[in-house]
């Protein structure tokens, strides 16, 4: 008797186990994939090819926007560099970006805030040295914003705040 009762609450943990489990993976992906952002140039954590960066033509690589998520009216996109020795270097800003899979090599499909280089537009990794770390990432928001011109990754981000429906990243390196 105590062998049955012993496989049978057994059976039950596993049993409430998997719910739990299938609830969790069922909650927010509203039964469509994650957004993800991706490049064909480079995967998630590896080297970003030269021609990309400040030693190379210095234009952005195409990226791939998937699993959009329904209700998208515009996106945002912020590339910095963490690892930078003040801290969080901005090298591009886009916003009211129209809802698209791809951003085109040396393209910019949005109005583009002011980088910390001080110019709206795309400037590539250029570490001064060791190997730093390039954060794209992508937002998809439930609205557009009017925000003038030169605008700060701050200013978009506080627009941004209540808005953003689903994001991803994907990040390079560079080295000297």
């Amino acid at each position: 008797m105590k062998k049955i009762l012993i496989i049978l609450f057994g059976v039950a943990l596993v049993s409430v186990s998997l719910a739990i489990a299938g609830g969790i993976a069922d909650e927010g992906s509203g039964g469509g994939e994650a957004m993800k952002l991706t490049s064909p140039e480079f995967g998630n954590n590896e080297f970003i090819p030269e021609k990309f960066t400040c030693r190379g033509k210095n234009i952005n690589p195409a990226l791939d926007i998937s699993g959009i998520p329904a209700g998208t009216k515009s996106i945002a996109l912020i590339c910095y560099d963490p690892d930078a020795p003040r801290g969080d270097w901005v090298h591009w800003l886009i916003f009211n970006m129209p809802v698209i899979s791809r951003i085109e090599e040396d393209s910019a499909p949005g109005k583009q805030g002011i980088n910390d280089f001080g110019r709206d537009r795309y400037d590539g990794p250029c570490p001064p040295s060791g190997v730093h770390r390039y954060f794209f990432e992508v937002y998809a928001l439930d609205t557009g914003f009017d925000l003038g011109d030169r605008v700060s990754r701050w200013q978009i981000e506080d627009a941004m705040k209540g808005h953003v429906l689903a994001d991803a990243e994907l990040v390079g390196l560079c080295k000297k």
